[in-house]
This record gives structure tokens, C-alpha cells and sequence, in this order.
């Protein structure tokens, strides 16, 4: 394993409050344009790690496209803060 880092347990309550309750068009979840936003206020994520945890998710086809569910945006945003692949027991 590389150099990851581990989010606090104050900084991932942080991380869940912000994706949980941020003013995403959908109740369902998030689309491009809302990620793309949200991750802009992490300049130091890993995107890579980041869009390696969406391969495979499962996500709802709306008017405005993708709709990507909170959780899996918040599990992005783990991984890509942390630096890091996400673990097999973390797949929903």
C-alpha cells in the first residue's frame, strides 16, 4: 500500500454531512456537473482514486443525465482523499 492517509472520524462525519446534505437538483443523488462542483473543494483529491471507486456502481438514467447516489459519491470522495483503492468490504 502507498502513502494513504486516513480521514479522522470528525473529518468523514464533515465529508457525509457535506455530500448528504448538499443542494444536489435530484433526491436521488448527484449529476456530473454537481460532482465536478463538489470535488472542486478538495483541490488535493486524488481523481484518479476518485473515479476508480464509480467503475461498476450502480446509478439511476434521468432528463439531466447519470444520477449518481450519495453514498457513492461520498465513497469516491474517501478514497480519493485518502489516496487509496477502495476496499472490498466497502463495495455496496
Amino acid at each position: 500500500m502507498n502513502n494513504t492517509r486516513k480521514l479522522s472520524n470528525k473529518e468523514y462525519k464533515e465529508l457525509e454531512d457535506l455530500v448528504y446534505n448538499y443542494p444536489t437538483k435530484h433526491q436521488e443523488g448527484f449529476i456530473w456537473a454537481e460532482q465536478q462542483e463538489l470535488v472542486k473543494k478538495f483541490p488535493d483529491i486524488n481523481m484518479d482514486k476518485y473515479w476508480s471507486v464509480q467503475t461498476g456502481i450502480t446509478c439511476i438514467n434521468s432528463t439531466d443525465g447519470l444520477l449518481i447516489y450519495h453514498c457513492d459519491v461520498l465513497q469516491s470522495l474517501i478514497c480519493g482523499l485518502e489516496d487509496r483503492e477502495q476496499y472490498n468490504y466497502e463495495w455496496d
